[in-house]
């Protein structure tokens, strides 16, 4: 190992060439455990120089790694799997620490991260990409799909664990090279999930890591070895992510914020739809592009089901995400709990009924970290800002249908489309919803609707900027290029 920490604190270190080091710009973030405002580390930002050496050391590599036989290329993801699944618990540990989910969301988070390395060890199946022969006369037509170069994803801290292996294990298997810059508020879940890569035997400068901030991001984006980015974050920064990549000749896959919503159709299981919306809107703190925070309900079955969504919201335990019987864990910094009670004064003052307000558990809460429990709105307009913005954080808004034709279309007014749910018992209801609802991901009777590995994540509208998703047969054709070989042989 190179180099130490520029201060007794634990400080956050690249990983390049196969070595950990410390990255040499001026800047840096503290890392705070938000179940206790502890400052529990410090990351320092990289520099031009550092993330020029990262990305000139992963070209190094892919040139040998590109050639080397795709069964050979799989063999460090099966061992990186097998050391995820052994070591779970303490990522998940060093996970909710740094980051405040509950120790149960953190693993099932590493679950899904998980199924995509055990996707993606099935590379050689998934590059074959056609023969046919005699496709002219005397012609036989071949598409090869090849890797291009040295890939760059800049990932969130909601996901620290999951969203670096949508993309890490088929940027490697497809043979290109890898660079990870993960948020500065959570490096350490990146610093164990690179300990387990550095074991699984990737040949040095195949995957490396590169702390820091927005200027690091831009050195990543502009940079002339550098052929892809993928990022995940909110919208504002993924339409910069996506602008300048694209703009520098990069291919770019940009996954930005949300505003989902969920329909409960009067025929709905009303029980099951509100444990389900509950789940959704306040799993994670409401920190994720998955969570569906407005609930578009038929206005025959408005009361019950409000009366139900405010019951369960109201029994959730908020507290220290490693306590067992935490069912949600804080916001991620003082200054986000600060925004996201902003929000709910607005919803106040726009005239929204404050049905459950978080902000009345503050005194059984813990007095240090950065807590705040679940509030929902009722009789909100479509129009509010509660039912507009993305607020991150755990506030429902509940606005009223008259039937599910003016559902659909308060769903489909939103400039996001990341996802959306309908509880319902009608098949008619579930047809229409799939074919009129204007989101990338969509669920029946599904609190959630997170697509598994095997299928790309997607995205529409302000929530992605790019053509090809995360996950899934689309990794393949973001990771490589198809090579279309003509052959022929005059006089055979």
């Amino acid at each position: 190992m190179t180099g130490a920490p520029r201060s007794t604190e634990r400080a956050a270190q690249n990983y390049v060439g196969g070595e950990w080091r410390d990255p040499a710009g001026d800047d840096e973030q503290a890392v705070v455990n938000s179940a206790t405002g502890e400052r529990v580390g410090v990351t320092p930002f990289s520099d031009a120089g550092d993330v020029d050496e990262a990305v000139a050391r992963a070209d190094e590599a892919f040139a040998d790694w590109s050639a080397r036989p795709v069964e050979e290329r799989i063999q460090p993801l099966f061992e990186l799997k097998r050391l995820l699944e052994a070591h779970q618990d303490d990522v998940a540990e060093t996970l909710v620490r740094e980051h405040g989910k509950t120790f149960d969301e953190a693993m099932g988070e590493l679950r899904r991260g998980i199924e995509n390395v055990e996707v993606a060890c099935g590379i050689p199946s998934m590059l074959q990409a056609g023969h046919l022969p005699n496709a002219a006369p005397g012609i036989d037509e071949t598409a090869v799909r090849q890797p291009l170069g040295v890939f760059t994803a800049i990932t969130p801290f909601n996901f620290p664990g999951m969203i670096p292996l949508w993309f890490l294990p088929y940027a490697v298997a497809t043979g290109n090279a890898f660079v990870l810059k993960p948020s500065e508020r959570t490096p350490f879940t990146a610093r164990k999930l690179f300990e387990l890569i550095d074991e699984a035997g990737f040949p040095d400068g195949v995957v490396q890591l590169v702390n820091g901030g927005p200027d690091t991001v831009n050195a990543l984006l502009v940079h002339g070895d550098v052929v892809g980015a993928s990022f995940v974050g909110s919208t504002p920064v993924a339409k910069h992510v996506y602008e300048t990549a694209a703009s520098h000749g990069k291919r770019v896959q940009a996954q930005g914020g949300a505003k989902n919503h969920v329909v409960v159709s009067d025929s709905a299981d009303l029980d099951f739809a509100a444990e389900q919306t509950v789940s959704s809107a306040f799993a994670n703190s409401g920190q994720r592009c998955l969570a569906n925070p407005v609930a578009v309900v038929h206005d025959d079955v408005y009361e019950e089901f409000a009366d139900r969504v405010v019951s369960k919201a109201d029994a959730l335990a908020v507290g220290d995400g490693l306590d067992a019987d935490t069912e949600m864990g804080p916001l991620v910094t003082a200054d986000h709990e600060a925004t996201v009670r902003e929000y709910v004064e607005t919803g106040v003052e726009e005239g929204a009924t404050l049905l459950l307000d978080g902000r009345e558990r503050d005194d059984d809460l813990p007095d240090e970290g950065y807590y705040l429990a679940p509030s929902v709105f009722g009789d909100v307009e479509p129009d509010m800002t509660v039912a507009r913005e993305e607020i991150f954080g755990p506030v429902l808004a509940l606005v009223r249908a008259d039937d599910f034709g003016d559902a659909l279309e308060t769903l489909n007014r939103s400039e996001y489309g990341n996802a959306a749910s309908l509880f319902t018992e009608r098949g008619g209801e579930a047809r229409r919803f799939r074919h009129e609802a204007e989101a990338g991901n969509l669920g029946v009777n599904v609190g959630t609707a997170a697509p598994m590995a095997f299928f790309h994540f997607g995205g529409r509208n302000d929530s992605f900027f790019g053509d090809l998703h995360a996950q899934g047969d689309d990794m393949i054709r973001f990771y490589t290029d198809e090579t279309v070989y003509i052959e022929r042989w005059p006089g055979e």
